[in-house]
């Protein structure tokens, strides 16, 4: 069995007039993330995390920011397709743990409905997702409510 250990990072700033999405959630706040997709850092950090893990490069590679047809795309469907690029080199996902830091809004009650989203789309067990978020103490950019960040480091394994 080959199995490999993929980790995954990504941040966005908060902007005025967007939706916040994160880990395929809608979450109620004033501000969204910017970016040329529905900039879900959550979910941009477990596809990372993933297409490294299978040496299919990174999410920006893959999924271009210069592309029109990836403009206010949903990142549940760069997510699906992340899935099907690795069931295609023959990869199995074994476990997501993720964390994403935020000053605000507080994410903590969100948790379990990002876990069921994000097994759903992973086609893994809900035990397998591990989703935790965290603030950065009111330092850096996170801190002064200026941005979003995300990790996630994903297991997959091929029979």
């Amino acid at each position: 069995m080959n199995i490999r250990i993929g980790f995954g990072y990504d941040m966005h700033r908060l902007q005025e007039g967007r939706e916040l999405w994160i880990g395929g959630v809608k979450i109620d706040y004033p501000k969204g993330l910017y970016g040329h997709s529905d900039a879900d850092v959550l979910i941009h950090a477990i596809c990372d995390g993933l297409l490294g893990a299978a040496n299919l490069r990174d999410i920006g590679h893959n999924f271009p920011d210069n592309d029109d047809d990836y403009k206010d795309i949903d990142s549940k469907i760069l997510l699906a397709r992340t899935v099907a690029l690795l069931h295609g080199k023959g990869f199995t996902i074994g476990n997501i743990d993720a964390t994403i830091c935020a000053e605000e809004p507080k994410l903590n009650p969100y948790i379990p409905e990002i876990q069921k989203k994000m097994s759903s789309i992973l086609d893994i067990e809900l035990d397998n997702v591990s989703i935790k978020a965290t603030t950065s103490e009111r330092m850096g950019f996170v801190g002064r409510k200026e941005g979003i960040t995300a990790y996630a480091v994903v297991l997959i394994q091929k029979q």
